[in-house]
């Protein structure tokens, strides 16, 4: 009887440290700060901090949603970027995505481009109407000249490939249809804001300077000395989940994200603000 006991007590332990271990990685935001440095940023740009919120996928977490309000309020970033998945396709709720929306609007400018659950919901209107509603800019295939002083950066955001209705047009194609189309002066330093960075190959060949991306959910799970364990649209053992990544001249910025879609849980990949500052060098 008193063995029985120990190991119901064990058992009871051990289910309530695990229980622990994936609220605490699945609520304790992580702020990560990431430099990029280029001769082409302006010197006036020095310092100029970005925010990315990335795959929000409108979490219901208050703990996460106060952090969130926390960090950005005391981050005072120059801008904001939403790089995709504000909502959630399979339980949309547009409400709580602008909530956050509404308590970081008078911190700084905030951008927002599309990723494929916007592409998944027959509600996109109504989002994109409150996006606009709270001074929201949204780059659906646009360029932003950004200005600093007697300086500028252009700021470009892609629409996701998921937005295409062509079966039989590939992601890659969408994208460089996609960036056909924008005008903007490419001997200044220019940002592009794209959801999907499996397209690394993509923005490099158009010699974008910086790529600001999402949608991996930084792989998961999180293996130790391996990385992540899968991702969409690159499967298991994905390449690009987290950090920074170099193709040729184009820098990527890679975010974790923020909530969760299909698999409900994260392990060893906490949600993740992150902080972009620029520096000419």
């Amino acid at each position: 009887m008193k063995k029985k006991i120990i190991i119901s007590l064990v058992i009871i332990v051990l289910l309530s440290l695990v229980a622990y271990y994936l609220y605490y990685e699945n609520n304790m935001l992580q702020v990560s700060n990431y430099v990029i440095t280029s001769d082409r940023i302006p010197e006036e740009f020095n310092n100029y901090k970005i925010v990315q919120i990335s795959d929000f996928h409108n979490t219901k977490s208050k703990k996460l949603h106060n952090s969130l309000v926390k960090e950005i309020s005391g981050i005072k970033p120059n801008i904001i970027v939403i790089t995709g998945d504000l909502i959630d396709a399979n339980r949309t709720d547009i409400d709580t995505a602008i909530n956050l929306i509404k308590e970081i609007k008078d911190v700084a400018p905030i951008y927002y481009v599309t990723g494929n659950h916007e592409a998944g919901i027959t509600s996109y209107d109504k989002l994109k109407e409150e996006l606009v509603n709270n001074n929201v800019t949204i780059l659906d295939g646009k360029n932003v000249v950004i200005e600093n002083k007697d300086s500028i950066i252009n700021l470009i955001g892609l629409d996701d490939p998921a937005f295409n209705g062509d079966p039989y047009r590939d992601d890659k194609t969408t994208i460089k249809d996609e960036l056909k189309a924008i005008t903007y002066d490419k001997n200044e330093f220019t940002i592009l804001l794209s959801h999907r960075p499996e397209l690394i190959d993509t923005y490099a060949e158009e010699k974008f300077d910086l790529v600001i991306s999402g949608h991996a959910h930084g792989g998961q799970i999180r293996i130790p000395l391996i990385g992540g364990l899968v991702a969409p649209n690159q499967g298991f053992l994905p390449k690009y989940t987290s950090g920074i990544y170099e193709k040729n001249d184009t820098k990527m910025v890679v975010s974790r994200g923020i909530g969760n879609s299909i698999i409900p849980f994260r392990i060893n990949n906490r949600p993740e603000l992150v902080i972009i500052s620029l520096e000419n060098k």
